[in-house]
């Protein structure tokens, strides 16, 4: 696969089969981002993996998922099999680093697909509880959870008509818009 056609499938995943995600695989996603561009080369950027059934039990309760779909999260049997969790090291970098963040995961979220994994990049949890749960040190900040597992769902990219906001049809298909290219190029000027 050929990175500009990953970019065109890669849909953000929320149900997931039921399969263990072995550590390395987990090692090698957090590899990606360590070689992504970071702003000045800081690096502020750590990780945390988890993929045993206990820790991933402990984590779950405290995300949120799908926030336009009411009742969306995933229910049991098709719940993530591991997660990365992304935090600032605010020791190396007092403030910012959303550029940092952005640039390491959108490589593992690639690099997943690649190795067939779904993946979901959740910002909405309860960042003191997953602290308190990993032993987070206070000079780290909470960014985002990486759920991964392999996908059980196939989401749709639909044209975007009048709002972005994402849905599920009757079947339970979650169909995301997404703008025309169209509509947000602009040659030479605005």
């Amino acid at each position: 696969m050929n990175v500009y056609s990953a970019i065109l499938r890669r849909r953000s995943i929320r149900r997931f089969k039921q399969q263990h995600i072995q550590e390395n695989l987990l090692f090698k996603l957090v590899d990606t981002s360590r070689l992504a561009p970071s702003a000045g080369n800081n690096q502020p950027l750590a990780f945390i993996t988890i993929s045993t059934g206990e820790g991933c039990e402990k984590i779950f309760p405290h995300l949120e998922w799908a926030r336009y779909i009411e009742n969306d999260e995933p229910p049991e049997g098709k719940r993530p099999a591991a997660y990365i969790v992304v935090l600032i090291d605010r020791e190396v970098l007092p403030e910012g680093g959303a550029h940092d963040v952005g640039a390491a995961v959108q490589n593992m979220l690639l690099a997943a697909l690649e190795e067939g994994l779904g993946s979901c990049w959740i910002r909405s949890f309860d960042r003191e509880k997953i602290a308190e749960l990993l032993n987070v040190p206070e000079s780290m900040e909470l960014d985002s959870v990486i759920a991964l597992g392999k996908p059980a769902e196939s989401p749709i990219t639909e044209i975007m008509r009048e709002s972005g906001k994402y849905w599920r049809d009757e079947r339970g298909l979650m169909h995301v818009p997404k703008r025309l290219l169209d509509n947000i190029l602009h040659k030479e000027k605005f």
